[in-house]
């Protein structure tokens, strides 16, 4: 438990100054070292058959970077607490999620 609090303070107190981190600063998720504190969702195990295979696949879905228009958007959204991608998309999350994932249109309701 003592080392659980010691890496979410490491963890906020680069937030909080700004500094640029490694994976290094983050050995079980960045580096893919094992810990009892973390289980490896199911998704992510299904991503290969070991642990090479997976930390391959894993990190390749994150080797091209989200830029211009569909990072603001992303950023955007997010901040809002609102969904990006299709109309059909947006309804289904909705209908699952129980609330709103859109962006209602601007101006006051009419009637």
């Amino acid at each position: 438990m003592a080392r659980s609090v010691l890496l979410q303070k490491k963890t906020l107190a680069h937030m909080l100054v700004g500094s640029k981190s490694t994976p290094a600063d983050y050995p079980v998720n960045g580096l893919g070292v094992a810990s009892d504190l973390c289980t490896p969702h199911p998704e992510y195990l299904g991503l290969g058959t070991d642990s090479v295979e997976r930390r391959n696949r894993y990190r390749a879905l994150f080797a091209q970077q989200v830029e211009g228009r569909l990072l603001t958007k992303v950023r955007a959204n997010t901040n809002k607490g609102l969904a990006v991608g299709t109309h059909r998309f947006k309804k289904e999350i909705e209908k699952l999620n129980g609330r709103r994932v859109k962006a209602r249109k601007r101006g006051r309701p009419l009637g």
